[in-house]
């Protein structure tokens, strides 16, 4: 089938046949008109005399008598886990071929006036524009408040970051245009020019999230790639292993509900925000407004050792009047009281994420014409909150507030840690439909109205003077 496709292929029957292998290595090298594919055929437990090429050589131990015939078969005499010494001495030979190009190198460093302009490009430090510009966009935000898509907004902070600095490198899994993760002045890279910083994955995602723990690890890159929430699941190998790396790589994942709309079920996540949340290490961010975007970049940018998933809206947002909000700086905490009934002790907490702030924020209103005071907290980041002190978790949310609500178009799962057993989560525990964003929240409850009811219900069954636990 490859070479139907203009593929040079070659075929190794047995991969230890080292002088096959270096045959096709060096075949495949001189071939310049079209790309080599080396098929190897490989052995599990080569040696074993009685689990070799069997799947017991892969899911059991092979136990004493398999090891010393594996030993004997490949004529390993020296005692297990010590290696002989002429193995050792070539490994140190190698070892030493490259000191001196090594001290060479460095002497040459050394001696360059680009010495301390290149160490710079390779750190992972970002010029203190980066976070001016973005200080700067969010309070042009604060003044200028339309309807935003939380990937729009993102977009328009990617501009300030990348025309401040060279360092970060986008891209996106054939999906940029949907994405809004190419800037102005970014170039492509392609085959044969790398002078660009933005990379066409193709539809890869685990291709692209590896390339970018790659880029990470080799220092002096910000790696940022995009792709659709529910296509999480084609990279999440990937990402664990930033999260297990302990990388800045930034994934940046929009149409990240049923907000969505026509696309269906196939492209609307339900099960994956919490999904993400469950990978240790990684930082889960969605957003509410299009300031909580900007103050999301740059404390992702500031935490050289996580990687971060931004979740991010297709549909249209309000960008909230932080005149009279709580400020967007609490995002950089995880979650923040965004609103209070007057200063008063509040009756009820909705705790909101990402597009349905704006529910908690409709259901506090409905809430307070029947008399009950609602304090409205925005939770962009669960791994952010969980990070601070228990002062500040208390103060968001007082232990003694046993009514609360969650709310987030997606299954509820982790939210109980939050709203206790006394609270309420409106959520969506199926999957979604093909239709028009606003029919499908209100087809499956998940509206100010359903918060409302929610916080209702909390109330007439809450026991006063109990703590939450």
């Amino acid at each position: 089938r490859f070479e139907a496709y203009g593929w040079h292929v070659l075929r190794v029957p047995d991969v230890n046949d080292l002088v096959a292998l270096d045959a096709a290595i060096r075949a495949a090298q001189a071939e310049t008109d079209r790309p080599s594919l080396i098929i190897c055929r490989t052995h599990i437990g080569y040696g074993s005399p009685n689990k070799v090429d069997s799947a017991k050589a892969h899911g059991e131990a092979l136990g004493a008598a398999e090891i010393e015939g594996a030993r004997a078969a490949l004529g390993w005499t020296a005692p297990p886990f010590v290696i002989p010494e002429p193995i050792l001495e070539a490994w140190r030979a190698a070892g030493r071929r490259s000191v001196a190009a090594r001290e060479a190198w460095e002497r040459r460093l050394a001696a360059s006036p680009q010495r301390e302009a290149f160490k710079a490009r390779l750190s992972n430090d970002l010029p203190d524009e980066v976070f001016e510009r973005l200080s700067a966009f969010k309070t042009k935000m604060s003044t200028e408040a339309p309807k935003l898509a939380t990937r729009k907004s993102s977009e328009m902070a990617l501009g300030e970051i990348n025309a401040a600095t060279d360092k970060t490198v986008g891209g996106s899994a054939d999906l940029t245009h949907s994405n809004f993760t190419i800037t102005p002045g970014m170039g492509s890279v392609g085959p044969d020019d790398a002078s660009g910083r933005y990379i066409h994955y193709g539809v890869r995602e685990h291709a692209m999230a590896a390339v970018m723990n790659g880029l990470a690890l080799h220092g002096g890159f910000v790696p940022y790639g995009g792709t659709f929430l529910t296509f999480a699941d084609y990279a999440r190998g990937a990402i664990r292993l930033s999260a297990l790396m302990g990388l800045r790589v930034v994934y940046v994942m929009t149409h990240d509900s049923i907000g969505l709309g026509e696309d269906g079920p196939t492209h609307q996540p339900v099960e994956h925000l919490w999904a993400l949340r469950a990978i240790p290490g990684l930082d889960v961010v969605r957003p509410a407004d299009a300031n909580e975007v900007t103050v999301a970049w740059r404390t992702i940018l500031d935490r050289t050792d996580h990687p971060a998933a931004l979740s991010l809206s297709r549909q249209n947002l309000p960008v909230f009047d932080r005149a009279v909000l709580g400020s967007a700086d609490g995002t950089a905490r995880g979650g923040y009281v965004l609103a209070d009934a007057d200063g008063a002790q509040p009756d009820v907490i909705l705790i909101g994420t990402g597009s349905e702030v704006q529910l908690a924020l409709a259901a506090s209103k409905l809430l307070a014409a029947d008399g009950i005071k609602a304090r409205v907290v925005s939770m962009p980041c669960v791994e952010w909150f969980s990070e601070q002190d228990a002062s500040y978790r208390d103060q968001v949310l007082p232990p003694h507030i046993q009514a609360r609500v969650s709310v987030e178009a997606g299954i509820a799962l982790g939210w109980h840690q939050f709203v206790g057993t006394a609270g309420r989560c409106v959520s969506l525990e199926h999957f979604g439909a093909s239709a028009d964003y606003k029919k499908l929240y209100a087809e499956f409850g998940i509206t100010a109205d359903s918060v409302a009811e929610a916080a209702r219900d909390c109330l007439a069954n809450v026991r006063p003077g109990e703590i939450h636990r």
